[in-house]
């Protein structure tokens, strides 16, 4: 079964990421592993979903018609290792991220954890920024 996943966190560069994976793994076939870890502490990290945001998840993926599974591990790994776990744990065949806008300064040296994913995932990778308007 192929699988696709994507690192999702609720911002416009992960609304980004999760229309791109849902796209590919429709183009796929795929199975659509969403991944939303935790910083370290999940009581307190904006970006990992709990409540009315993680029914909304579930319900876009319903809506999707699309084999889908969300994980949210809490382990404090750092989202790069995370990624690349998930990525070989399910066999994935890719694996979409959202990068962020960067300055002048910035464009010379890519984000320390979009670095770290492109070097430790074994799978293709597919990065993908938010339209101008949004970011």
């Amino acid at each position: 079964m192929s699988v696709v996943v994507v690192g999702y966190v609720p911002n416009p560069r992960g609304r980004a990421a999760l229309e791109h994976a849902v796209l590919e793994a429709h183009r796929r076939d795929a199975l659509l592993v969403v991944v939303n870890s935790s910083r370290g502490d999940a009581l307190v990290d904006e970006e990992f979903l709990r409540g009315d945001q993680l029914r909304a998840l579930h319900d876009e993926l319903s809506a999707s018609g699309l084999r889908t599974e969300v994980r949210q591990p809490v382990r404090g790994r750092d989202v790069a290792e995370e990624l690349s776990a998930v990525c070989t744990e399910t066999g994935a065949e890719l694996l979409v991220i959202g990068l962020k806008k960067r300055s002048a300064v910035g464009k010379l040296l890519m984000g320390s954890a979009a670095q770290r994913i492109l070097l430790d995932v074994d799978c293709p990778v597919l990065g993908v920024k938010s339209s101008p308007r949004e970011a």
